[in-house]
């Protein structure tokens, strides 16, 4: 093969800034539609930061035109190195150890917004996450005045069912699947990304924006609904939120809402069945990360009967715990002012 393939001086004069589930990330590339997309996944750095967490260099090879529909994505590992492939001519590596991306696209990739949105930023973020003390949790996420509530379980159990439920009771929906977790000045915050939300087709019979729609896509032998959230269901979206009730899911037939609290040692071995496969050193901040989450009241859910029923319980209970919550703060700030008369 001739020429220069790896195209070692490309230009990719396109740089903006931004944060990526609390990680700053510096963003250069030759494709203006790729900006747009990574504008709509993360939010804005207006001014260029002092340092940065993460650094991305994605270049478009303007003689390269390939068209959808995409192959299935791959993913390869080699000690510190990460290989995404997507097309012909679409991939990416991930150096874990200096936390940079470099990638090379195909003109029809590049001007895919919503597999962006939808594949590759997720992909991106689930690769150099650990590095850069993102924790992600196999979780759905809704939250009310930025204050989250977090559903975890395994598959099936109900975590994108009862999110939707939940946005339709006054939550905002920030993921039904996977939410990321980090710190920040010692506060825990939990950020979402403008996925599609995925429901089973069982569940469409729950809400009527869908009750008469066909499900478009079969995963794991069964037929689901891919949907935007905002769009197709009307919820409002949130990017972030401070998480302060973390709720397991147990779907059980015949009972309606049983809810026990757990310790924080149960908690976090619920949570750690699901974190994925890491170094060592992001390992120990993921841990850090969910040592710091369970300090936060924890509960086990065994559920079952119409979600928004369901629903509705949860917010009573998140109501309850918020004000819980709000009540021991203020005897913490001022324990002179809550003393009796």
């Amino acid at each position: 093969m001739s020429g220069d393939f790896l195209c070692k001086d490309a230009a990719t004069p396109l740089c903006e800034h931004y944060t990526a589930a609390g990680a700053v990330c510096s963003f250069s590339t030759n494709w203006e539609p790729i900006l747009e997309a990574a504008r709509h996944s993360f939010l804005p750095i207006e001014t260029a930061p002092v340092s940065v967490d993460l650094s991305v260099r994605f270049w478009v090879d303007h003689a390269n035109s390939t068209q959808p529909p995409w192959p299935k994505p791959y993913v390869r590992g080699l000690d510190h190195l990460v290989f995404a492939g997507f097309d012909s001519g679409s991939s990416m590596l991930a150096d874990l150890r200096t936390r940079r991306v470099i990638g090379r696209f195909s003109v029809g990739i590049a001007n895919d917004r919503a597999y962006w949105e939808t594949v590759i930023f997720p992909m991106l973020l689930s690769v150099l996450g650990g590095s850069v003390g993102i924790t992600e949790l196999h979780c759905a996420c809704v939250a009310k005045d930025e204050v989250g509530l977090l559903l975890a379980g395994p598959s099936g159990s109900g975590k994108s069912t009862l999110s939707v439920a939940l946005a339709q009771t006054g939550f905002g929906f920030l993921s039904d699947d996977r939410t990321f977790c980090s710190q920040n000045g010692g506060k825990m915050l939990a950020w979402g990304l403008p996925t599609r939300l995925k429901l089973r087709r069982e569940a469409g019979a729950w809400f009527q924006q869908v009750r008469d729609w066909q499900p478009t896509d079969v995963q794991k032998g069964e037929l689901v609904y891919w949907l935007e959230p905002e769009r197709s269901l009307g919820l409002k979206r949130v990017r972030r939120c401070e998480p302060r009730t973390v709720i397991f899911l147990e779907l059980v037939k015949g009972l309606e809402f049983q809810l026990a609290q757990v310790s924080p040692d149960e908690a976090m071995k619920r949570l750690d069945r699901d974190l994925m496969a890491d170094s060592p050193e992001a390992v120990v901040r993921q841990t850090e990360t969910i040592t710091k989450l369970v300090e936060i009241p924890c509960w086990l859910l065994k559920y079952g009967g119409e979600p928004l029923t369901v629903a509705r319980k949860i917010a009573d209970h998140f109501e309850t715990c918020c004000l819980t919550n709000r009540t021991a703060v203020r005897r913490e700030e001022n324990p002179s002012a809550m003393a009796p008369v």
